[in-house]
């Protein structure tokens, strides 16, 4: 079975569950909807809290990675230019053994 069909199943699970708990509940079906429309909403605001958590984090690490490709990006420059700068002495040394 794959995972998919294992959530699908684990899906089914639970809202049958959740289905049997309320229509054996104790309390009023006014109580119940009421309850269930107060938790339908702090879900919905943690999620929104959740998401707006994320995409800051995701945005710092996206100026994260810019800062170490621009760090990147100058050792590599100070990486060329002593190389070339070891290239041109190393010319100079064997014109001058000519």
């Amino acid at each position: 079975m794959s995972a998919k069909n294992y959530l699908f199943a684990f899906g089914i699970g639970v809202t049958a569950g959740a289905a049997i708990a309320l229509l054996y509940a104790p309390q009023t079906g006014a109580r119940t909807r009421k309850q269930l429309r107060r938790s339908v909403a702090d879900a919905g605001d943690y999620l929104e809290d959740a998401g707006d958590y994320l995409k800051a984090q995701a945005e710092h690490l996206s100026d994260e990675a810019q800062k170490a490709i621009q760090r990147a990006r100058g050792q590599v420059d100070q990486a060329v230019e002593k190389a070339g700068d070891a290239v041109h002495s190393a010319i100079k040394t064997a014109q001058s053994l000519v």
